[in-house]
């Protein structure tokens, strides 16, 4: 593997310090973890003479064997590039033009569809809305021509109506879920 120069790696490439993976490997080891045990404590059909496959709790418990597997990984590969090293990956210097605004955000519009969107309007409405308004805030670009303004908005308004038509059709009509 060869490393890029730091004048071709994009901001969003610059790697964290190794102290940042390994907190990040303990909090989804502990997901991973609650995630197998509530699945344990599922129902397992035994009393109707039910399969093993059967179990409601086997799928999950799967994906959380495999979450805190693979957090275990990057808990090791933290480890192994210095993050329990005294002094080395404490802390990040900070980037000129970025700031948590943009999570803050993104954290702001999924709170939104999940509280008040879903369950007060139809499924697809509220996921179209949900996807236009997450497609049109992080794709604006300050300064561009009116033109490439309206391109955007359609793009997203079209984004935004494709995925809450097919997200409904593949829930109710695929998985047979019904949907809020």
């Amino acid at each position: 593997m060869t490393e890029t120069p730091p004048s071709s790696v994009l901001p969003h490439e610059e790697p964290l310090p190794p102290r940042y993976d390994l907190w990040t490997a303990a909090v989804f080891f502990c997901i991973g973890v609650a995630i197998v045990w509530l699945a344990w404590q599922m129902p397992t059909y035994e009393e109707q003479q039910g399969k093993i496959y059967t179990a409601p709790g086997l799928v999950p418990a799967l994906h959380g064997i495999v979450i805190a597997g693979l957090s275990l990984w990057l808990g090791l590969r933290a480890i192994t590039r210095g993050a329990l090293r005294a002094g080395r990956g404490q802390e990040r210097p900070p980037r000129e033009g970025y700031s948590d605004t943009r999570l803050y955000l993104a954290a702001a519009l999924c709170l939104i569809f999940a509280v008040g969107l879903v369950g007060r309007l139809p499924f697809w409405l509220a996921a179209a809305i949900f996807v236009f308004s997450f497609t049109t805030l992080f794709e604006w670009q300050r300064g561009a021509p009116a033109r490439e303004r309206v391109r955007r908005l359609a793009i997203a308004a079209a984004l935004g109506i494709g995925t809450g038509v097919v997200v409904t059709l593949v829930f109710e009509r695929g998985f047979l879920v019904r949907l809020p």
